[in-house]
């Protein structure tokens, strides 16, 4: 069956058709439209500018899609759209765009967890994936792990307790002065540097907990920066992106081995916006290779917000029956 994805959870509005069924999972469009340029201007992603964008390129993307498809918006078996978590307003736009589409047609509204539609994404470059397995999603929102039995059924038992990676990243990267967004360009600038010319706390907690804590990092990231410009220093970047990254991946990487040590899954799947960072994917994959664990990562092209994911999650949920009405409506967590 043909899947119509829509997300507009944060600063990229994405419509997608998926064809799904047994034993096929088939992206037929997956169209984006960033917001990264207009973002830019301001270092970070301005919510109400976020929503406006989405109302202006909806409606497009979508008819858009189904052209690039070839299929008619009557060959559609389901709408999914992410309906949570994200910004409230921009969650908002797609939830009722989406909404419309399916009652003025008379197509099964599906609503999607974008958690669960960024470990979807793994299903659609992975023929063979399927539960059970662990899902580390790692973004801008997120770092948690989960516990995945059903395709549906998701169990977190680890996870950030106050920040997440990729918010950590793209916070010291604007304060250093890279462009947005940081963290894909601390990614890049860490490869000129020295991992360990500074000294900055892991953000794994301590003990038997697969919980992190990124706050600790960035503040000493950030007392290092501001020591550094008080004494007249220009602030070694390259070596703060490595030494930063390096702590990062470390810790995240240290947590996912004791996530599979205690739950004895022997597949992980990596997923969210951060699973495109370079570093991140090789230390999982030296780390799944010396422990036996099978490793599945999207294509960075499913990494970020998108709406193939979307879609292919929303299938799992219309094979389970989670219907919507018209009564549905968004929310930030």
């Amino acid at each position: 069956m043909y899947i119509l994805g829509i997300e507009s959870s944060c600063d990229e509005t994405s419509a997608a058709v998926v064809r799904m069924g047994e034993g096929e999972r088939v992206i037929c469009s997956n169209i984006v439209a960033s917001q990264i340029e207009t973002h830019r201007l301001y270092g970070g992603v301005v919510p109400e500018i976020a929503s406006r964008a989405h109302i202006e390129a909806v409606s497009n993307i979508t008819y858009d899609s189904l052209r690039k498809a070839g299929i008619g918006i009557s060959d559609i078996g389901a709408v999914a759209v992410t309906s949570h978590p994200g910004l409230i307003g921009a969650l908002l736009v797609g939830v009722n765009f989406a909404k419309s589409l399916a009652y003025s047609y008379n197509i099964p509204l599906v609503p999607v967890d974008h958690i669960k539609a960024h470990t979807a994404a793994a299903y659609l470059s992975d023929a063979s994936l399927e539960p059970p397995f662990l899902a580390l999603v790692v973004s801008g929102g997120h770092t948690s792990i989960y516990r995945v039995e059903s395709y549906n059924s998701f169990e977190e038992i680890g996870g950030t307790r106050d920040d997440a990676a990729g918010e950590a990243f793209d916070k010291i990267g604007r304060v250093i002065g890279l462009p947005y967004p940081g963290g894909a360009a601390i990614d890049k600038l860490a490869y000129e540097g020295n991992a360990t010319a500074i000294a900055l706390p892991s953000p794994a907690l301590g003990g038997d907990t697969l919980d992190l804590s990124f706050s600790g990092i960035k503040t000493a990231a950030l007392n290092y920066i501001n020591s550094e410009r008080q004494q007249g220093h220009e602030i070694a970047r390259a070596d703060l992106a490595a030494s930063y990254t390096h702590a990062i991946v470390n810790a995240i990487t240290k947590k996912a081995r004791l996530a599979l040590k205690q739950t004895g899954m022997r597949r992980l799947v990596l997923a969210g916006g951060v699973a495109a960072n370079s570093h991140l994917r090789a230390a999982l994959e030296d780390m799944c290779k010396k422990q036996n664990v099978r490793l599945s990562v999207p294509p960075l092209s499913l990494c970020g917000d998108n709406a193939a994911m979307v879609a292919a999650a929303g299938y799992f949920e219309y094979l389970d029956g989670n219907f919507a009405d018209t009564s549905l409506n968004a929310s930030a967590i």
